[in-house]
Parts: C-alpha cells; sequence; structure tokens
C-alpha cells in the first residue's frame, strides 16, 4: 500500500495488518510523522512529537511480535492528550508553570495502552488546565480541520483534530464536564465518556472522584471499541477501577438496531441553536424510519446544572489549591476563578449537590426500564470563530457562565452513565454536528452496539479521514 492508502485505514484494519505481519509498526510510525509533518502545520493538534521514543518501541514490538492478545495494538502510533504523563516525553498541561516538565514514567492510563502495544508518537494540544476551546500560552491555538477559523473544541480538542485529520488512527482523552464529547462532535469524530472506573486513572487525579473518567477517541464506533480493549482494566493504583467481563470488540458481533430511546434537543434544562436542534431531530428520524421507536419521555434533569458546578469547582479546589497558592500568577484568570469556587462551597451547597446527583442517577436507572437509549446533541452550537475564548451567547441569548455552551454534555457527567458522541449531519456551513447517545450503567457493550449500528444508517463516518480545509478556502 501507499503512505496515502496507510493513513487512510481504519484503526481496525491497521491493527490486523500488524497481527498478521503485513505491516510493521516502524511503517506506520514513518505513515504518521510523514502525515503529521504535512497537516499539523495547519492544526496545531500534535505540538509534542516523540519520534525517536516511537521507533525504539517499534523496534521492540517488530523483535517479539505482537503476540495473540485480542487486546493487543500490536504497534499501532496513537496521539496522547497533553494531559496524560508519557515517561521521558514533556508533559506541560496546557500550563506555562509546566512548560519544560519531562515526567520519569507514563501514568496508569498511557502504561496500560503502552502495555498493550500502543505507540504514544505525539502529545495532542489542550486548553490551560481545563476548558471547552483548545488554547493555551504554551502552545498556542488547535484549530477544527474542517474549517481552519473554527474551534476544535476541547478539552480533547488536539486529539479529536487529529484523528479527523489523518495524523493518527487512535488518540486518548478524558472527560470532566464533556471534553471527550465535545470536541468529537465539532471535529466529527468518536468520543467514548466510559463509566467511572472502566479505563483506569493515574495518581495525579482524585482517586475517588467519579467526574472525571478517561477514555478513547477514533473515527468510528469499531475503532473506539479496539482502543478501549487496550485500555481498560484494573489497577491498584485505582480504587475504582475493575477488569471488564468480555471484550469491547467482540460484542460488536452482535450489533442490533435499539428498540426503544428516548430523543431530547435540549434535556429540558440547556439553550439550544436552532441548527443543531434541527440537524439532530433530522438524524433521529432516519431511526424512526428504520422502525425504532423514539418517544421525548427523557428523565428529568433539574438541578443538574448548578449541582455539576459545585462539584466540578469542589474538584478543582482538591486538585489545584496547593498549586494556586505557590503560582497563582502563571494560572489563567478563567482557571482560577474556578479553583476559587471550591473554596466558597458551603456544606449546604454540597449536600444539595450530592442529592441532586444520587436523585438523578435512580431517576435514570428507572428511565432505563422502558428505554434503551437517551439521545441528544454533543454541543448546543457548532465549533465558533477560533480567536473567540468562549461562546458568550446562544441564538442571541446570553451565556450565564463561561461553560453554559457545553451543558448539554455535563449534566450528562451527572448520571455516571456511558456516553458515546458520534456525528450526526452537518451544518449549512458544512461543520460537523455530533449526538450523545447515553447507555445504561455499566452497559458500554450494550451501548457501542447500539452506537454501532447507528453509525451505519448514518454513514458519515466513512468520511474520514480528511485533509484540513483552510478558512475561506484559502
Amino acid at each position: 500500500m501507499s503512505s496515502d492508502e496507510l493513513w487512510r485505514l481504519s484503526a481496525t484494519d491497521a491493527v490486523q495488518a500488524l497481527r498478521k505481519g503485513d505491516l510493521r509498526p516502524t511503517e506506520l510510525i514513518d505513515v504518521t510523522i510523514d502525515r503529521i509533518e504535512a497537516v499539523d502545520r495547519e492544526i496545531n493538534a500534535l505540538p509534542i512529537r516523540c519520534f525517536d521514543r516511537a521507533y525504539d518501541q517499534a523496534k521492540s514490538i517488530e523483535k517479539i511480535g505482537p503476540g495473540r492478545d485480542p487486546k493487543n495494538l500490536a504497534g499501532l502510533p496513537v496521539a496522547v492528550k497533553d494531559y496524560n504523563d508519557v515517561g521521558g516525553v514533556r508533559t506541560t498541561y496546557g500550563s506555562p508553570i509546566y512548560a519544560g516538565h519531562v515526567p520519569e514514567t507514563s501514568d496508569t492510563t498511557v502504561a496500560r495502552l503502552e502495555a498493550n502495544g500502543a505507540i504514544p508518537v505525539a502529545k495532542s494540544n489542550v486548553p490551560e488546565w481545563a476548558g471547552g476551546h483548545t488554547f493555551n500560552p504554551v502552545h498556542g491555538i488547535t484549530r477544527n480541520p474542517w474549517n481552519t477559523g473554527r474551534s476544535a473544541g476541547g478539552s480533547s480538542g488536539g486529539s479529536a483534530a487529529a484523528v479527523a485529520s489523518g495524523q493518527v488512527w487512535l488518540a486518548t482523552g478524558n472527560d470532566l464536564g464533556g471534553s471527550l464529547r465535545t470536541p468529537a462532535g465539532f471535529n466529527g469524530v468518536v468520543g467514548l465518556r466510559p463509566g467511572p472506573g472502566v479505563v483506569p486513572r493515574g495518581a495525579r487525579l482524585q482517586a475517588f472522584d467519579t467526574l472525571w473518567v478517561e477514555g478513547p477517541m477514533a473515527r468510528n464506533v469499531p475503532d473506539v471499541a479496539l482502543m478501549l480493549d487496550a485500555g481498560a482494566g484494573h489497577d491498584p493504583g485505582d480504587p475504582l477501577s475493575f477488569e471488564p467481563v468480555g471484550g469491547f470488540v467482540a460484542a460488536l458481533n452482535g450489533s442490533d438496531p435499539p428498540a426503544r430511546v428516548a430523543f431530547s434537543p435540549d434535556l429540558g434544562i440547556v439553550p439550544m441553536a436552532r441548527e443543531i436542534s434541527e440537524v439532530a431531530a433530522k438524524a433521529v428520524g432516519q431511526l424512526t424510519d428504520a422502525g425504532v421507536d423514539v418517544t421525548e419521555e427523557a428523565p428529568d434533569f433539574s438541578g443538574a446544572l448548578d449541582a455539576f458546578q459545585t462539584l466540578r469547582a469542589v474538584l478543582l479546589g482538591t486538585m489545584m489549591g496547593e498549586l494556586l497558592e505557590t503560582h497563582r500568577d502563571q494560572i489563567a484568570e478563567d482557571i482560577v476563578g474556578n479553583i476559587e469556587r471550591g473554596f466558597r462551597v458551603t456544606p449546604n451547597m454540597l449536600f444539595e449537590a450530592e442529592r441532586v446527583r444520587w436523585q438523578l442517577y435512580h431517576r435514570m436507572t428507572t428511565f432505563f426500564q422502558t428505554h434503551d437509549l437517551l439521545i441528544c446533541p454533543s454541543a448546543s452550537i457548532p465549533a465558533f470563530p477560533v480567536e473567540q475564548r468562549y461562546v458568550t451567547e446562544i441564538d442571541g441569548k446570553p451565556c450565564e457562565t463561561y461553560i453554559d455552551w457545553f451543558a448539554i454534555t455535563f449534566a450528562l457527567t451527572m448520571t455516571s452513565c456511558p456516553v458515546v458522541s458520534i456525528p450526526c449531519g452537518f451544518t449549512t456551513d458544512g461543520l460537523p454536528v455530533g449526538l450523545q447517545i447515553v447507555g445504561k450503567p455499566r452497559g458500554e457493550k450494550a451501548m457501542l452496539c447500539a452506537a454501532k449500528w447507528i453509525e451505519d444508517l448514518f454513514g458519515i463516518a466513512e468520511e474520514l479521514p480528511i485533509d484540513p480545509r483552510l478558512f475561506n478556502g484559502e
């Protein structure tokens, strides 16, 4: 195959070729480097490269062979989000405080992937510490390959843009309030937020938190399942982690349409741009036409947004309070405000937030007694102009906070249910629109099976990867 044909392969096909010996890991490292050097100057998705380290890993795999474990990626190059440590590679978290930081070892999430044959080839760009738009003072702005004048979303914006533009087949992401799902929607790729504990997390994160999870990004659902197989499992350093029963790829062999789903354009609690609602509703109409029973019986999400804001503030205060004391002048003003909000949380605010989450979870379990899935858009708006720091209004309605525009994702974080975002259509300007598919608690396999069937119905995954489309057609 030519280099052009190789970077267009799905991750599933590339790994199959590696396992059979039809391709060598070093060949794919060459392909990846060529593609990064050809297109990333337009996108800035992968600012930190570790090519020599990747070659060393590839040569080691070639010496011993890929093995027979179905979870093994057999030497496939991947991108790692710059919130995750890769041993011996600069890891900045998008912060000038850590601009020269080089961890000695990979964190738990990355180490498991490496043990299962993944080869980190570059670090993907992130917002400074957190956020829905990928820019920072260390590496600058990441642009959307569908239109380089638009945001790639965040915080996994670099990962999503790299996958969409064919620079890598798979990339890591993580998700607190939508950081896997928002950029997946903006870039027309698939982003999976698994339930807490499915993918083990590193020691940098609060061990007993269930809001922040690690997960995969890919061009289609089978590729996401492939990466989830390689990354899931129990690790002693993560007390919530566990070993899943059976494989996620194997579960896709029985992909069937869902029988009954609920669709809500806004979960009853968030503002939504009209065009997004229309594109999402049209896509869901295809489910109805295919015989799926689609209702409007979404659970009640009352109180979920305020509760999330409280719990997120407590988490940021817990993780970053000490750093704020020593490096306040080197932390973005927005993040400082979020950390300080955690200091102002009262016991009664925390009690109420936990009650809301508790009640919402039980409403979800009741909902899933009569429905297979809950479906809604991945963001309230399409990808916004890249020069904006954040969204201030939606169809003329002002946003109260700088994260209101992705409330449609952080409301679902509060459920602890698995959620996958897949592309469902395009705006009149040709920007991708994502659809969130929510499954039952611990129901990743059934949810992915249904998502695979829906993805095949929509037929959009076949359009990836793409060459960057320059702003104004330049």
